[in-house]
């Protein structure tokens, strides 16, 4: 393949994931593959990482697989509670069956709390090895506009690229 031609088959996702705090006091909220205490959980069937489920969305768009929601749906109960970074390791094998390896992702987070910065390296570095890519991990708040900007929960966008290869081994490198 010429370079021209890798370029031309290179493949862009989008994602978008976002749910509501939960009610439930002992819930974690986990963020990118990353707990963090100051916040409460939210509600999901899976770990309701919005950030990976993005992430995921992402690379399955870029490779015109469907979406999460297809693969992992919330009325399966094998998935409840699941580890949101296994599934994104499982979705990147996916995409790697169809000859698609992830070049870098860039994820911004929407929230007004808990405070998130302290945690975005950690979240850019735990995504990264599920994704086998660099990731890059943004905040953003909603300015008080909307269901978020009330902290009624959290939203996360991510842009991932794809190119043909088969550089690594399939499903990233989380255990």
């Amino acid at each position: 393949m010429t370079g021209i031609e890798a370029r031309l088959s290179m493949r862009v996702g989008q994602g978008f994931d976002v749910h509501p705090f939960s009610h439930l006091r002992d819930r974690a909220l986990v963020l990118g593959g990353v707990e963090i205490a100051e916040g409460p959980g939210l509600a999901g069937h899976s770990d309701a990482d919005v950030l990976s489920h993005a992430l995921a969305d992402a690379v399955l768009g870029a490779a015109g697989l469907g979406d999460i929601g297809a693969h992992f749906p919330a009325t399966d109960a094998a998935f409840a509670g699941a580890d949101s970074i296994e599934l994104l390791c499982r979705v990147v094998a996916m995409a790697a069956s169809q000859n698609l390896i992830p070049v870098n992702a860039d994820c911004t987070v929407v929230c007004e709390r808990p405070r998130i910065a302290d945690h975005l390296s950690q979240m850019a570095v735990r995504l990264g090895e599920a994704l086998g890519a660099p990731v890059n991990v943004k905040a953003k708040r909603a300015e008080g506009l909307g269901a978020l900007g009330r902290s009624e929960g959290i939203a996360a966008l991510a842009v991932v690229l794809l190119e043909p290869g088969d550089r690594r081994p399939a499903g990233g490198t989380i255990k």
